[in-house]
């Protein structure tokens, strides 16, 4: 697969679940066996993406290093697909991004047949908050009934090949379908949360795999927090029980590029977080904040991002902001000499009908 750098930005999707905790050194997380033999095809394809991405480091899937100017970091860039038969999904999942950041990235490409030769984004990007390393992976949250809440928590048990006890709700529906659910699904193909979960201090709620990777990226748990099955299995070696979780929705974003362009990014508001928020003047305090006296901000392209949120990326200032449009020059006044000549003017009123 052909790779083509564009842009150095950053972002992710609006909901973001953040964990502050001293991770154990790096794990390289691996492939199922179900995973390697689909992509054995593409295996060095995707390494080699993957040592793009990391500038030539040597990084784990997921890891960015901090720049040391700006906050913004991760990288833009291209794809050429080759293969026929691969579909956004299949690219998403190798580039490690959801469905949402690839489909919005992707607006007039083909989910299913992409089609070979054509180009793909990957909008490989994330804001940075801490100094030394940050690592991104995409989540599937809960859908509208079953939303996700926002909020502070923290993790308690990790559990390795869990069983899964279906809710009584998904129990009653499954049998007013006539399909009766049981009441535990063993560790195995068929279970849901896939072969890692973490529990977490909210009641019910997991951070997990998945035996459908194809998902990730989406609204569509009852709440629990997905992750593809070689991600959770990183953060799972890895993650201290007692972490720090911060469940947050971002729709929003502002930062600046190493080379000082103030960029700009703007997700659609989960409905549920809505209340009394005002995306607007959120947008404009936070870019006022970061551009104080150092540039001067077209608020006009803040609103439109607002206003119609689809996760792309608007440079508002600095080198790779588009130049400014100049306003056409006025035209000479046409001179009427002349013009008149041979017209005919009149002052008859010509009224038709009855008085």
């Amino acid at each position: 697969m052909n790779i083509r750098k564009n842009i150095t930005r950053w972002g992710p999707t609006s909901l973001a679940v953040l964990l502050a905790a001293s991770l154990v050194g790096p794990v390289y997380a691996q492939p199922s066996a179900e995973q390697a033999e689909s992509t054995a095809a593409i295996t060095d394809d995707a390494t080699a993406s993957a040592e793009q991405v990391a500038e030539a480091q040597e990084l784990p899937r997921g890891h960015f290093r901090l720049p040391e100017h700006g906050d913004i970091i991760g990288e833009y860039y291209t794809v050429t697909v080759e293969d026929p038969e691969e579909t956004l999904i299949d690219i998403a999942r190798r580039h490690n991004i959801g469905y949402e950041e690839i489909r919005m990235a992707n607006p007039d490409v083909s989910l299913w047949v992409p089609g070979k030769g054509t180009e793909v984004v990957i909008p490989y990007y994330y804001p940075a908050d801490n100094p030394g390393i940050v690592e991104t992976y995409p989540v599937s949250v809960g859908r509208e009934e079953f939303a996700t809440p926002v909020g502070i928590t923290r993790t308690t048990v990790k559990v390795k090949d869990p069983a899964w006890a279906p809710p009584a709700s998904m129990r009653r529906e499954a049998a007013a379908r006539g399909e009766p659910a049981p009441a535990i699904v063993p560790p195995g193909p068929d279970n849901p949360l896939g072969r890692h979960a973490i529990l977490l201090a909210m009641p019910s709620y997991l951070i997990h795999g998945t035996n459908r990777p194809d998902g990730v990226g989406m609204r569509v748990s009852r709440g629990c927090i997905r992750m593809y099955p070689e991600d959770i299995e990183s953060l799972y070696e890895r993650l201290p029980s007692g972490t720090k979780v911060n469940l947050m929705d971002a729709p929003f974003k502002a930062g600046w590029a190493a080379d000082g362009t103030l960029f700009v990014q703007s997700h659609p508001q989960l409905e549920e977080n809505v209340g009394n928020f005002e995306p607007l003047l959120n947008a404009i305090e936070r870019v006022s904040e970061l551009a104080e006296d150092q540039a001067e901000v077209d608020y006009e392209q803040v609103k439109r991002a607002v206003e119609a949120p689809d996760g792309r990326f608007v440079a508002l200032y600095g080198p790779q902001a588009p130049a400014p449009e100049q306003e056409p020059e006025p035209q000479p006044t046409q001179q009427l000499e002349g013009i008149l000549e041979g017209v005919e003017l009149s002052t008859t009123v010509r009224v038709e009908g009855d008085a």
